[in-house]
């Protein structure tokens, strides 16, 4: 065999790759647009995870310049104002009748519930609140809607 000139032998070689990968391209165009929306959601999740460390790095070297705030936006009701809490009487015993899981929930599963009850539920789990809680958002939230329910 004749020993072709190096430049001759990468032509050829090239011409040889471009005749199989122009073999392969209907194969290669049936997984191209998946293989580029792949590629697409690996680089966005890299960028938004590139930005979410960033901002967590951000938010602790603001932290210290931060007051906190006196009363959090989600502690009420949108159409609520602020009134004071009323002191009822003493109608509890240690048991309510109302929700018996009651110290055990988070003030947004609270709300959740709070147009289900009655007049008188919310006077008891209010007064329960004052009893052992006195968990200000809870106390005001639960007075809140009682006042809306008498005012009704």
């Amino acid at each position: 065999m004749s020993s072709f000139p190096l430049p001759v032998r990468v032509a050829a070689g090239l011409a040889a790759t471009a005749i199989e990968q122009a073999r392969q391209l209907p194969a290669t165009l049936l997984g191209l647009p998946v293989t580029v929306a792949s590629q697409a959601l690996q680089a966005s999740m890299r960028i938004q995870q590139q930005i979410t460390e960033l901002a967590i790095k951000g938010d602790e070297a603001l932290a210290g310049l931060r007051t906190p705030e006196e009363q959090p936006a989600w502690a009420t009701f949108d159409e609520d104002e602020p009134t004071e809490p009323e002191v009822l009487p003493e109608v509890l015993s240690e048991d309510l009748t109302v929700l018996s899981d009651y110290d055990h929930l988070t003030l947004p599963q609270l709300r959740g519930r709070l147009r289900s009850f009655t007049e008188a539920e919310l006077a008891e789990l209010l007064a329960h609140e004052q009893q052992h809680g006195r968990r200000p958002e809870f106390l005001r939230m639960l007075q809140n809607r009682l006042d809306r329910l008498r005012h009704q």
